[in-house]
């Protein structure tokens, strides 16, 4: 597995259109806290019991196009549950899977909160909320 920052991966998707990108967050993480542009949803772990996705791996795989080969980059809000999810995929088959360092939301201060030393949103890269 590849480990890319928000800016490197950026660069990454531009540079390799074909990637397929996945946001792992949970449904209320991906909607109400944003998401970044051009990422598709596809939750490794769900409310309301906080389970394991039992189909990820065979929702990405019909993402892909069930093309292995295919490059297939994971966010999630810090970064340690797109390892998780990408470690899945690699047993799958999937042979480019690249995680985004420091997730979307990055990792926390001294004050405990997010978003303020690094992420995609603290990068500036695109984004939306809905």
């Amino acid at each position: 597995m590849e480990h890319l920052t928000p800016r490197q991966t950026f660069d990454f998707l531009k540079a390799n259109p074909d990637s397929l990108f996945i946001d792992c967050r949970s449904d209320a993480e991906y909607f109400f806290v944003g998401h970044a542009i051009g990422s598709m949803h596809v939750a490794w772990y769900d409310a309301p019991d906080w389970e394991r996705n039992p189909d990820f791996e065979a929702d990405v795989r019909k993402l892909a196009g069930h093309a292995m080969d295919r490059p297939v980059v994971l966010i999630c809000r810090s970064g340690k549950r797109s390892v998780e999810a990408g470690q899945a995929l690699e047993q799958a088959g999937f042979q480019r899977v690249v995680n985004v360092l420091h997730g979307f939301e990055g990792d926390l201060d001294a004050n405990r909160r997010r978003g303020l030393i690094n992420g995609w949103r603290f990068e500036g890269l695109p984004w939306e909320q809905f």
